[in-house]
């Protein structure tokens, strides 16, 4: 698969992911929910090798609905979220899908915290669905 390469809003931040992904999904649970201002959070996992970033983030340690943390990463000047470690994914780091420069390559395979979604969101398409975190 081709490099995709992404970044914020003001263009501070960007990014390189090299190779094939871990997974794509999107997440409904409550805090990506509120992290990102929408419905649900678009979500593509790289190995933490597969990942090149250029610039500064700022970091927010925020208890998933896991119970365990997820430290988001966003730009500081412009607030885009670009990147989560999560503990109960480790060695991978969670990119988020809007900000590829194509975003056209971006096809999520499946959905977790459907438990959480909001009513009115029907993503459509064909993934696996899980109420939570899949074990």
């Amino acid at each position: 698969m081709a490099d995709i390469t992404g970044g914020c809003l003001c263009g501070r931040v960007r990014y390189t992911l090299t190779g094939d992904a871990a997974f794509s999904g999107l997440c409904h649970c409550r805090n990506c929910q509120r992290y990102t201002g929408s419905s649900f959070e678009a979500v593509v996992a790289y190995p933490s090798d597969a990942v090149s970033i250029q610039g500064e983030l700022k970091r927010y340690q925020d208890t998933g609905d896991s119970g365990k943390p997820v430290y988001r990463n966003f730009c500081p000047n412009c607030g885009s979220g670009i990147m989560a470690e999560a503990e109960v994914l480790p060695g991978l780091k969670i990119i988020l899908a809007g900000g590829f420069d194509d975003t056209s390559v971006y096809q999520p395979t499946l959905e977790i915290y459907c438990s959480s979604a909001q009513p009115w969101v029907h993503a459509g398409g064909d993934r696996q669905q899980f109420p939570k975190m899949p074990g």
